[in-house]
C-alpha cells in the first residue's frame, strides 16, 4: 500500500496507473475508520483494479470549533485498516496541502443545502463539496463510494458533479449498522455504553416509521416521534419525511413516489444522524 501526502506526488504516481489503463475507485474519508467505511472499500475492490482512499479531516466542514478538535485522529488504526482490505493508496494531505491559500468557492444548491443538516450547520455542505471537487480533480477517479448514511450529503455531491461536469460515478453504498441497529459513524466511538444504548431509539423509530408509512397521516407521525424522545430525554433536532430528491418535507402520502425520513439527535455531547428510505 503507497501513502502520499502531497498533491503533486499522488497525481504523478496515478497518471501513470491511468496510462496502464487501471480504473481507480475512490473512498474518501476523515479517518477514524469503522466497518461502514470499510465496506466502501469492499465494494471499491470488486468494481475498480485500484482503490485509493483519503484521509483527511477537512476544517471547511466543522461549524464548531470544537467539534473540529474533537473529532478522532487513528492514522496508525487506520492505515492497518486499510491495507487488510487491499487498499491500494492512501491520499494523508496537510491542511496547508490541501488549502495553500484560503477557499472562497461557493457553490449553489438551491434548496438541498438550507434544510435538515443544513438549517442546522450553515457552510457546512459548502465544505464538503470543496473538498470533494478538490479531491476528485487530484485523484480523478472512475468511480467514487460514499455511504447511504449522510443521504443528503449524497444529494450535494451528486449536483456537484452534474453542475461541473465531473468525469466520475458516484456509487451510493447502503448504510451499515451495529447489533442494536445504531448506524455506524465515527462519533460513535464518543458515545458511553448508556448513551450507546439509548441511541438505539432513533433505528427503532425509522423501523417503526417505515412500517406506518403510508397509513397514519405524517403529521400524526411526527408527533408521535417528538413524544417519544422526549420521553426519553433525548433532543431531537429534527426529524422529516422528505422527497428523495428534492427534500422538501410532505405533508401527505398522497402521490408521494420516492420517500425518505431523516433524523438527528443529540445523544449526550454526540450528535447523531440517520435516515431510513420509505418508498422508492
Amino acid at each position: 500500500m503507497e501513502l502520499f501526502e502531497t498533491v503533486n506526488d499522488i497525481k504523478e504516481y496515478l497518471k501513470t496507473k491511468k496510462e496502464e489503463g487501471l480504473t481507480i475507485g475512490f473512498v474518501p474519508t476523515m479517518g477514524a475508520l469503522h466497518e461502514g467505511h470499510l465496506s466502501l472499500f469492499r465494494e471499491a475492490k470488486e468494481e475498480n483494479d485500484l482503490v485509493v482512499a483519503s484521509i483527511f479531516i477537512n476544517p471547511s466542514q466543522f461549524n464548531n470549533q470544537s467539534d473540529l478538535e474533537k473529532y478522532p485522529r487513528t492514522l496508525e488504526t487506520d492505515l492497518k485498516k486499510l491495507e487488510e482490505q487491499g487498499c491500494n493508496v492512501v491520499f494523508h494531505p496537510s491542511v496547508e496541502e490541501m488549502y495553500p491559500e484560503p477557499d472562497t468557492t461557493e457553490f449553489d444548491f438551491g434548496n438541498l443545502d438550507k434544510v435538515l443538516e443544513g438549517e442546522f450547520r450553515p457552510g457546512h455542505f459548502n465544505g464538503v463539496a470543496s473538498v470533494v471537487k478538490k479531491l476528485f480533480e487530484i485523484i480523478k477517479p472512475d468511480r467514487a463510494y460514499f455511504g447511504l448514511k449522510d443521504f443528503q450529503q449524497l444529494l450535494i455531491i451528486h449536483k456537484m458533479i452534474k453542475d461541473f461536469d465531473c468525469p466520475v460515478e458516484l456509487v451510493p453504498c447502503a448504510i451499515v449498522r451495529e447489533k442494536n441497529g445504531l448506524a455506524m459513524s465515527s462519533r460513535n466511538e464518543l458515545l458511553s455504553k448508556s448513551e450507546r444504548k439509548q441511541a438505539s431509539l432513533i433505528y427503532k423509530t425509522l423501523k417503526f416509521i417505515k412500517v406506518q408509512a403510508g397509513f397514519q397521516p405524517i403529521h400524526e407521525l411526527k408527533n408521535y416521534v417528538e413524544r417519544e424522545f422526549k420521553r426519553k430525554n433525548m433532543k431531537l433536532e429534527y426529524f422529516e419525511i422528505v422527497d428523495m430528491y428534492t427534500l422538501e418535507p410532505l405533508t401527505t402520502w398522497l402521490g408521494s413516489k420516492n420517500v425518505i425520513t431523516c433524523i438527528a439527535v443529540q445523544v449526550g455531547n454526540v450528535r447523531l444522524i440517520d435516515n431510513i428510505i420509505l418508498f422508492s
